[in-house]
């Protein structure tokens, strides 16, 4: 739930500059809508109105992340932001053809797993409320005993996972972490168009109870923490002195910097292998041949 008191902040922002008066001639025709956020990289963000005479305040459906927050803060102020809304407001109002993009992340790790949206000025009309929706997950109703078609080369060029720019790697291997009983048998960390991947095989101590990894996260140097789907190649539990394989996923903002994470797998009884300074290198550059 919304937090009493930030909700009705939030609220004041966008409404009291207009409370008891009518729009005078010319003036912007004031909107709140719903938006459904792209469920897909290749899908085009949803437009929304800003105007530096008035806030604009975002509504989530679920929680968001919002120390990842994403914007240029030259053009674009966060004036509030809680655990399912945000407030913004440009600095002044964005040139002709001038489109600021604004990111944030959700808190469950469930696809969609951003939200992005694109700011312009409008000279009619601004959006006061935005109540931000996620795509309804595909109904699992019919045929439930259909298999999904396995993947083809060609799906991830033409979902965009994979551009022109190709997938960049990087890997290790060799490393003990003696105190939670596991040892690191290797890592390679996969980067593409707006993901990251962490293959990593574990081995689990002879002498330490069978483990079962259930969930992964990636923690940022400045305390960004992000929820990364993880899978198994074999699931359930790794028995003692045997290994196991987990991929951990997660969809990022694109950058033209190496990211560099610490990838955080946890599992029953408390125990976690943490690897550190994992490095996600930067994409290729485009005009490379």
């Amino acid at each position: 739930m919304l937090q009493p008191f930030r909700l009705a902040l939030a609220l004041a922002l966008v409404s009291g500059a207009a409370a008891g008066a009518e729009p005078a001639p010319g003036a912007r025709v004031d909107r709140k809508r719903p938006v459904t956020v792209a469920n897909a990289p290749t899908d085009p963000l949803p437009v929304v109105h800003v105007s530096a005479d008035s806030p604009t305040l975002f509504l989530f459906s679920s929680p968001i992340q919002k120390k990842t927050l994403t914007f240029d803060e030259s053009r674009i102020r966060v004036l509030d932001a809680g655990e399912r809304s945000i407030v913004v407001q440009p600095v002044a109002n964005l040139g002709d053809g001038e489109r600021q993009e604004i990111g944030v992340f959700f808190a469950d790790g469930r696809a969609p797993t951003r939200a992005a949206f694109v700011l312009v000025t409008d000279p009619a009309e601004v959006d006061s409320r935005i109540d931000v929706q996620r795509p309804e997950p595909p109904s699992t109703a019919c045929q439930p005993t259909a298999q999904a078609p396995a993947p083809r080369p060609e799906d991830f060029v033409l979902l965009g996972y994979v551009d022109a720019k190709g997938v960049t790697t990087s890997s290790s291997k060799g490393k003990l972490d003696a105190a939670q009983g596991f040892i690191l048998d290797s890592i390679v960390a996969f980067r593409g168009t707006g993901w990251i991947l962490a293959d990593v095989t574990i081995v689990n101590s002879p002498d330490r109870p069978a483990w079962t990894p259930r969930e992964a996260m990636f923690v940022g140097r400045v305390g960004m923490t992000l929820r990364a789907r993880l899978v198994a190649k074999k699931p359930g539990a790794i028995p003692p002195g045997e290994d196991g394989r987990v991929l951990a996923v997660v969809e990022v903002p694109e950058t033209k910097a190496d990211l560099v994470f610490t990838l955080e797998v946890r599992g029953d009884g408390e125990r976690r292998l943490t690897i550190p300074d994992v490095r996600f290198l930067k994409p290729a550059a485009e005009d490379a041949q």
